[in-house]
């Protein structure tokens, strides 16, 4: 690998605004806040609104859509659609 070229891997606290987790990882993003962590070491915070923490996918908390009517209008709309008159 050439020297000097690539962005640091660094240790980066993220907090996710929206369940208010707060996980460490590393990451080669960077940022002017910092957070103390539970280990005594002071870590860039970087604040993500969706996370695994509280995406609807990872929590097993999904919206269920009312995708019935969807389904009849589109089947009403092209029902003869490729007939031939």
């Amino acid at each position: 690998m050439k020297s000097d070229i690539h962005p640091k891997y660094e240790p980066v606290v993220f907090n996710d605004l929206a369940s208010g987790v707060k996980f460490l990882t590393r990451s080669t993003v960077t940022s002017d806040k910092t957070i103390e962590w539970e280990d005594g070491n002071t870590y860039p915070v970087i604040d993500v609104e969706v996370s695994s923490e509280s995406h609807p996918f990872y929590t097993g908390k999904q919206r269920i859509m009312d995708s019935a009517g969807r389904v009849e209008r589109f089947n009403a709309r092209f029902k003869n659609f490729g007939k031939k008159a």
